[in-house]
């Protein structure tokens, strides 16, 4: 069966997108990525997760290629098991930012993913994870966060909406790191420039793919730059309505296997 001639590579984010809410991808949805397989195009994982978090998820799926990770910080090979590129964020860099948003919201907490195939995620006292299945080492105090390189930063507040925190932290940060907002309690700070579009064009390079022949699926704002870079969008039913306002197509939600209704009439069976 010859490849889709629209669509060479299919981009998915993973949380509220390609995953269920308890982790686990369905059988249609498989189904339908092995149909895109067969088809000769490739599918690329691009999610906020550090590829530490991601590589159990990748071996479940099969995937030996290229994921992007950490917001697009991250280019992961699951073949080798090493990280073809990498960015991270000046530690003293994220202090100033960090201060400057407690600086006009009161205090917030905070997490940290480390840096590498094996960095660990710190959460300082009082931070909440957002993903109670995602392993993370609580520390003593938030000096303990900026120990070991990082990647990213995660903010969540006692009393502001996601929104109303990412967007005072736009404001008042500027250009010391790029400010996105990928899921419920998840307001993150990441090295400035740096987006899910940046990290897909980068591995789409890699495998000779153009923007025009990718196809990207996500839920959530910091899936926008992904559309932008991407020749098609498809949000899921349950997207931010930030991330729909841009979206070429809407699907079905992640629980009904929205990603797979639109694979399936891309693809159709061999």
């Amino acid at each position: 069966m010859a490849a889709s001639p629209a669509y060479a590579l299919i981009a998915t984010d993973l949380d509220g997108t390609l995953l269920r809410g308890d982790d686990s991808v369905s059988e249609r949805s498989l189904a339908a990525l092995a149909r895109v397989a067969r088809a000769g195009a490739r599918h690329l994982v691009v999610t906020g997760r550090p590829a530490p978090r991601v590589r159990p998820l990748l071996a479940r799926l099969g995937c030996t290629g290229l994921a992007v990770c950490g917001q697009g910080a991250q280019v992961y090979d699951a073949g080798s098991g090493r990280l073809l590129w990498s960015v991270r964020l000046d530690r003293e860099l994220a202090e100033t930012a960090l201060g400057k948003i407690e600086a006009e919201v009161g205090q917030v907490y905070a997490a940290v993913d480390q840096d590498g195939v094996d960095g660990l995620t710190l959460i300082e006292p009082g931070y909440l994870m957002p993903h109670p299945t995602l392993p993370a080492v609580r520390v003593d105090r938030r000096d303990d966060l900026w120990r070991e390189p990082i990647s990213k930063v995660l903010l969540r507040h006692a009393a502001l909406s996601d929104d109303e925190l990412a967007a005072i932290a736009r404001a008042v940060v500027g250009s010391l790191a790029t400010v996105t907002m990928s899921g419920p309690g998840t307001v993150e700070l990441q090295p400035s420039g740096v987006t899910k579009a940046t990290g897909l064009a980068l591995a789409a390079e890699r495998l000779g793919v153009g923007a025009q022949e990718a196809l990207a699926f996500g839920d959530m704002p910091n899936d926008i730059p992904m559309f932008e870079w991407a020749g098609r969008g498809v949000a899921m039913a349950g997207a931010h309505p930030e991330l729909k306002a841009v979206a070429d197509e809407i699907t079905l939600s992640n629980e009904d296997d929205g990603i797979a209704v639109v694979l399936e009439r891309l693809f159709p069976t061999d």
